[in-house]
């Protein structure tokens, strides 16, 4: 068994110990995410899907994620645009973007705990979370231009 079916299969028990229904599409749109090199929206969800499920709706793929992110399974990324995008990597990690395609990879760091410490003693605040995001060109449009 491959790592990808050992994590969906983790997944599917997950939502199933939630009291969620395993439907044909919630469990293509999952594995999908789970397979995504990319972080998608829910149209790309959507546009990959529709061929093999031609009666699902891109508001079918949101209830989907909506549910998919209230048990943990995904988190929600937004970064001002128009569009969500979702990750399956629920572990802490940070984010680099390419300005130039707006390309998503994981970047692995250290967690900056320090920098919240910090941040609650100088400010006051309860801090909750943070996140990181770092900006440039990728490889692929890097040779493009």
């Amino acid at each position: 068994m491959t790592v990808a079916e050992v994590k969906l299969q983790e997944a599917v028990g997950r939502l199933k110990e939630s009291g969620v229904r395993i439907t044909p599409q919630r469990h293509a749109v999952l594995e999908y995410l789970l397979n995504a090199e990319i972080h998608p929206t829910a149209d790309d969800i959507y546009k990959a899907l529709e061929g093999k499920f031609p009666n699902m709706s891109v508001a079918t793929v949101y209830n989907n994620l909506r549910v998919f992110r209230e048990i943990g399974l995904v988190r929600e990324l937004t970064y001002g645009d128009s569009s969500s995008r979702f990750d399956c990597n629920t572990s802490k990690h940070y984010h680099i973007i390419c300005d130039s395609c707006g390309k998503i990879v994981d970047f692995h760091y250290p967690s900056l705990d320090e920098v919240e410490s910090l941040a609650e003693k100088v400010t006051g605040f309860d801090v909750s979370h943070h996140r990181m995001e770092i900006y440039g060109v990728c490889a692929e449009c890097k040779t493009q231009h």
